[in-house]
């Protein structure tokens, strides 16, 4: 084998991932599949108030398995939550973790699984493969089209001391089974819909470029762009256009199999640490800062700048390399105009005061590590200022 032949290894991890209309229904016979006698449900209220716990909870009793619901989480949930939740799981005697909910619940899931078999406290397990002891079965249940949490290897939860979004980030967080069920998209608001799909789009330019990307993961963060760009207004216009929603389903996952096996970069460095400071929706804040990073990334990667710009629907045909990666950075921003994102951090409440605390947390950020462009502080604090 040639003498470098080694940095060429990479894998390529997935959970099994049932997709389509109605596939929730799939929710109680994968669980026992899994072996699982009863289940601790994870939501939160307002996936429990559009309906789909209900409906999960029925799934799961037709195949006689037993439950327990717990949705004592919030947006960026917390490691006092985490706590609290493991607790439940214990008591509950449950012996499977079912998640139906976007990437908090998901998350929450997740960390819950960790405490309840390896102990201690969340916080110990941030960073890189720090769970030792394998975790209780999972079946994940995407209700948002976005997050990616539900094929991922990341969990994200804020350590309210330091108001800081931890990154847990492990092959062992990546759920047995992934249920992705267009219809469950029907109840998000327009808001969250943007939201949501900006976070797509996100995971799906960072993994692109990302120092650890590969032809595997290349192929879903390019389809997801490609879907995101052509579905996402629609989807934000009209809750019950299906179409747009099940490819906006569809973006969701390839985008997370994408950032998943290849990591993220320097957007979600930063936004990692504004919405544990401030506690704001994380796709909103992803869509502030993105533009930014790509200008800053456009250096290092024109070429696949330019792959971004044809994915986004940009005509490149007759452009130089740069304005044709300008041109896809203008895309995105239009897309996010268009949708109702806010352009500035000042809308959401971040101040200059903020910045030298969050670009010294950010440096520390494992996403970071991907990011195909070097940063420093410096430069780290320039882009927030730009995105002021």
């Amino acid at each position: 084998m040639p003498k470098n032949s080694l940095l060429n290894i990479s894998k390529f991890v997935a959970p099994e991932v049932i997709f389509g209309l109605g596939a929730l229904s799939q929710v109680g016979e994968s669980a026992a599949r899994l072996g699982i006698k009863k289940a601790f449900l994870v939501s939160d209220q307002g996936v429990m108030e559009a309906g789909w716990v209900e409906k999960a909870l029925a799934f799961l009793k037709e195949v006689g398995i037993g439950s327990y619901v717990w949705y004592g989480l919030t947006t960026n949930p917390k490691d006092c939550e985490v706590a609290e939740g493991a607790g439940h799981y214990l008591a509950s005697g449950c012996d499977g973790i079912v998640a139906v909910g976007g990437g908090s619940p998901i998350d929450v899931a997740k960390a819950i699984a960790i405490l309840a078999t390896n102990g201690g406290q969340i916080k110990d397990y941030e960073g890189v493969n720090k769970i030792s002891s394998p975790l209780p079965p999972m079946v994940m249940v995407s209700s948002t089209g976005g997050s990616g949490a539900d094929v991922s290897q990341f969990s994200m939860i804020v350590e309210k001391q330091r108001q800081v979004k931890m990154a847990i980030i492990s092959k062992s967080l990546i759920p047995d089974i992934a249920i992705v069920d267009p219809s469950l998209l029907q109840t998000k608001s327009a808001r969250l819909t943007a939201a949501t799909g900006v976070d797509a789009l996100s995971h799906a330019i960072e993994a692109y470029v990302s120092l650890a990307a590969t032809p595997l993961t290349d192929v879903h963060a390019l389809a997801a762009i490609r879907l995101i760009s052509a579905n996402l207004r629609e989807s934000v216009a009209c809750r019950t256009n299906l179409e747009a929603k099940s490819a906006m389903a569809m973006a969701s996952l390839q985008a997370g199999l994408a950032f998943s096996n290849a990591i993220l970069g320097a957007t979600h460095a930063m936004t990692h640490q504004v919405d544990g400071l401030l506690d704001l929706h994380h796709g909103e804040t992803n869509g502030i800062l993105l533009p930014y990073v790509m200008e800053f990334n456009m250096i290092s990667c024109g070429e696949k700048f330019v792959n971004i710009a044809e994915a986004m629907g940009v005509q490149t045909t007759g452009l130089g390399k740069w304005k044709a990666a300008e041109r896809g950075i203008a895309a995105v921003r239009r897309l996010f105009r268009d949708i109702g994102i806010p352009e500035r951090l000042s809308q959401v409440g971040m101040k200059e005061e903020h910045i030298q605390k969050l670009s010294l947390n950010a440096l520390k950020d494992a996403c970071l590590v991907t990011n195909p462009r070097d940063c420093s502080a410096d430069e780290i604090e320039d882009l927030y200022r730009r995105a002021l």
